[in-house]
């Protein structure tokens, strides 16, 4: 179980997020909102770019915070250059943007972290709900310029690119070293690594506006409009030249990527295992034979299939901490997130087993395979399949179940079906515990391409019929304590490898 004192503090911690606010002459608000952002998150890095009023002394006082500073001012982008790279160096992934001047809410923080953990890997954006403030009319203008030509050099809209609250990958800046210095720096980065495919997602977050009177601005119509234009202009024209042909030579990557595993699925099942398998069931009847070598052709292609991922990109990693070699039959338990889920357990080993769905038994493509490789339907009802179960684990068979009952489509953990701890009780057999990180982001539920991307496959401890018993009596109750085991364990995962995502 999870540890009941964890919040959100430990788990922008886990997260390798931090907070950084660049600053300057904010000398009114700058103690207000650092001391909200450090009830938020434990780790602040706060950018003095030269402040001239007493917001240098102010921070001077707070304790607790990263603080960065220098002389002259050098403006908001160069802040951010060097408030990222202390990030990096302190060994941060991510990166919580929020100005000075009071104008964002730091209790909002945990907006950019839910959307954080459903989006790892990609640029969060504070969407500012403007309606009924007041703003100038160059400042509604700057806003909606920026968001026409930011559509137009990576054809994509989002509806504030200049929003100063963000959720930045820090291993995913593009062109940070030739930021320009001020802050339209904020535009710069958002188009860099749209280019480069990183998603953008908008996620809505309040802004106050004091009076007039009252704010602290540093915009300069003229020079900074101009500055602008000079910015806008040089980005089309590297969109041209750079921006959309890297746009389009990664969707032909990601389609041909598609197809070549396409084709290694219909040539693999359609030319090799469906014919080798047709030939030896019509061999069995003549000769006596069990369907062993099914099972173990399955296992040479599911290896093959592992082997092939990284050719297109997806990188997999095996974490087999308890050395387990699948020698003795077990009940394995997984987690349910993508097609490729099947696959990877096959490359573990040819001594397994499935249970599956009605429409995978009955596929009129791979449906004679699955049945003659003694893969059972679980709506067969347990009464019929246990005796055949049974003789399986006799014959040293593990038997594999996803007790969510179908793919996950965002990745969560799934409510879980108790037939596979009730099959495990009844054939006294360990649950062996796997978890499948990652594949539902390479192929997801309802998806048509493959992505690049990591997946991990964690292999846990057996857990012996006595320690399910002392677990919980109830099968039903078994099941809900293991369901949670799952979600803490995956959430750790999460939290772990999100960071490079």
């Amino acid at each position: 179980m999870r540890d009941t004192n964890y919040n959100q503090l430990d788990e922008l911690c886990d997260r390798g997020i931090c907070i950084i606010i660049p600053t300057y002459n904010n000398e009114k608000t700058i103690v207000e909102v650092v001391q909200r952002a450090m009830e938020q998150c434990r780790d602040v890095i706060v950018v003095n770019d030269g402040s001239t009023d007493a917001t240098t002394e102010l921070l001077h006082a707070v304790k607790g915070i990263t603080l960065v500073e220098y002389d002259n001012n050098k403006g908001k982008g160069k802040a951010l250059q060097l408030g990222f790279r202390k990030a990096l160096e302190m060994g941060f992934s991510y990166a919580i943007t929020l100005d000075a001047d009071n104008q964002h809410y730091p209790e909002d923080i945990p907006v950019l972290l839910e959307a954080n953990k459903k989006y790892p890997g990609c640029f969060v954006l504070g969407r500012r709900n403007l309606s009924g403030v007041e703003r100038s009319f160059g400042s509604k203008f700057a806003n909606a310029f920026s968001n026409f030509w930011f559509c137009v050099q990576t054809l994509q809209y989002v509806p504030d690119t200049q929003t100063g609250y963000r959720l930045y990958p820090l291993h995913k800046l593009y062109g940070i070293n030739g930021l320009t210095s001020r802050y339209e720096a904020e535009l710069e980065l958002l188009v860099f690594g749209a280019w480069r495919g990183v998603k953008i997602v908008s996620v809505p977050v309040r802004v106050y506006y004091p009076p007039r009177e009252e704010r602290v601005s540093h915009f300069r119509p003229g020079k900074d409009f101009f500055r602008i234009s000079v910015l806008n202009t040089f980005l089309c024209l590297l969109a041209l030249v750079y921006g959309w042909p890297l746009a389009a030579w990664r969707g032909l990557r990601i389609l041909v990527s598609t197809l070549l595993a396409l084709l290694f699925f219909l040539v693999g099942t359609l030319l090799v295992i469906t014919p080798f398998s047709l030939c030896y069931v019509a061999l069995s009847k003549v000769v006596k034979l069990d369907f062993s070598a099914i099972r173990k052709l399955l296992h040479v292609f599911g290896s093959l299939t592992v082997r092939m991922l990284p050719l297109i990109g997806v990188k997999t990693r095996i974490m087999n901490q308890s050395f387990e070699d699948f020698s003795k039959p077990a009940m394995i338990i997984c987690n349910h997130q993508s097609h490729l889920d099947l696959m990877l357990q096959l490359s573990l080993t040819s001594k397994i087993v499935f249970l599956t769905n009605d429409w995978v038994w009955k596929s009129r493509y791979f449906g004679f395979v699955i049945r003659h490789a003694e893969y059972y339907p679980i709506s067969a009802g347990i009464d019929v399949i246990l005796p055949k179960l049974k003789t399986l684990v006799e014959r040293g068979y593990c038997i594999s179940v996803f007790p969510e009952g179908t793919r996950s489509p965002d990745g969560q953990i799934g409510r879980f079906h108790k037939g596979a701890f009730y099959i495990a009780e009844q054939l006294k057999l360990d649950i062996l515990p796997l978890v499948i990180y990652g594949a539902n982001r390479v192929l997801p539920k309802k998806g048509k391409y493959i992505r690049t991307g990591n997946i991990l496959f964690s292999i846990g401890e057996r857990i012996s019929p006595v320690k399910q018993r002392e677990i919980a009596e109830s099968i039903l109750q078994r099941a809900k304590l293991f369901r949670q085991f799952y979600v803490n364990s995956y959430h750790k995962i999460c939290n772990k490898y999100d960071q490079n995502a």
